[in-house]
């Protein structure tokens, strides 16, 4: 670990200088907010940001994918043989991600890189990534990252983590894609490392400070998983919700996904796209059966999921970091730390 300190005069030249060895991706603003995207041309990221609309998942999870392709050409030796769709994984760096969207990355990865199966696509982007990320000096009101396992300052998943200090940057370097990444932008002045130390943990706990959104799951693992299922508050919580699976698509640890075959002539493509539990087709059968039918079957999965079975199963907290977009972009407020609050204080009437 060492700390560089970055004068914000230099930093373009600096972002400019690694697109030499790196492909780009970063926040930029929208006509309906910020964004992360790829970086082209002279783009830089914008580092005055709050928070983007959608997380940096896409970044290794994109919502659209080539996954497979062949072709039916039967003049063609390879004819009929699904091969692995050509991308490109050299080297990129994801510059300026908040603390709480690398954690989440990291909670998708338990789904993708698994003892027993490794998925080559989601792996193989993540292993090519340098993680950028920027704290959270002011924190706003639907954060709630500290009591969801994250936080404004929180290192997992990042190679390097800025904090921003007005007139510069003071650069926490924690891994070598995060050596390599400063190096490829030619920033060399050191800092002291113990005054480093002393100014981010100062910062850290004022960002902290400033959250005051909080959830309790201290008793979530001790609860059990028929009570909390057959629990009846589902009725209410899923009362309002539409089923329009905004809270699924900006949420930045979903991994849901469907497969499509698309054939143009004699060309064929396995796509992979991002899917959502709130659509009725999630779940339905090729035979027509629908094992969650109902609205509020689906909306107790999702919650369910986020907060009792992946916990259950990987023993890491939650499937969630608190970003509070759900929170923030659902169009009939239902609020994923109220539902959480239930779920824990929740005790079966005898």
């Amino acid at each position: 670990m060492k700390f560089i300190t970055i004068d914000k005069k230099d930093w373009a030249r600096g972002i400019e200088k690694s697109r030499e060895t790196y492909k780009l991706f970063g926040p930029v603003k929208d006509k309906s907010g910020f964004l992360i995207k790829s970086l082209e041309n002279d783009t830089l990221p914008d580092m005055e940001y709050h928070d983007t609309i959608m997380s940096a998942k896409s970044v290794l999870f994109p919502q659209t994918e080539k996954i497979l392709e062949t072709t039916l050409d039967e003049s063609k030796e390879d004819h009929h043989i699904m091969k692995r769709a050509d991308t490109d994984y050299s080297p990129r760096a994801v510059v300026g991600i908040r603390p709480y969207d690398a954690k989440a990355i990291e909670l998708v990865k338990l789904n993708f890189d698994t003892d027993d199966y490794r998925d080559p696509y989601f792996c193989d982007a993540y292993e090519a990534t340098t993680f950028v990320g920027l704290a959270v000096n002011k924190p706003g009101p639907f954060d709630f990252s500290t009591s969801a396992g994250s936080g404004p300052f929180c290192e997992d998943g990042l190679d390097i983590l800025l904090a921003d200090l007005d007139d510069k940057f003071l650069a926490k370097v924690l891994t070598g894609k995060g050596d390599a990444y400063i190096s490829a932008c030619g920033f060399e002045t050191s800092a002291d490392e113990k005054e480093s130390l002393a100014l981010f943990d100062i910062l850290k706990k004022e960002a902290q400070n400033n959250i005051v959104s909080h959830i309790d799951t201290d008793k979530l693992k001790e609860k059990t998983i028929l009570e909390l299922h057959e629990a009846p508050f589902w009725e209410d919580v899923a009362f309002s919700c539409i089923n329009c699976g905004t809270c699924t698509y900006v949420c930045p640890t979903c991994w849901c996904f469907d497969i499509q075959d698309e054939t143009k002539r004699k060309s064929s493509t396995r796509i992979r796209n991002w899917d959502t539990c709130m659509s009725p087709l999630f779940t339905r059968h090729a035979t027509g059966h629908n094992p969650r039918a109902a609205k509020t079957q689906r909306v107790r999965q999702r919650f369910m999921h986020k907060l009792k079975y992946f916990y259950d199963k990987y023993d890491q907290g939650i499937m969630c970091v608190g970003c509070g977009r759900c929170v923030k972009n659902c169009p009939v407020n239902i609020d994923i730390r109220e539902v959480c609050n239930i779920l824990n204080s929740y005790e079966k009437q005898e």
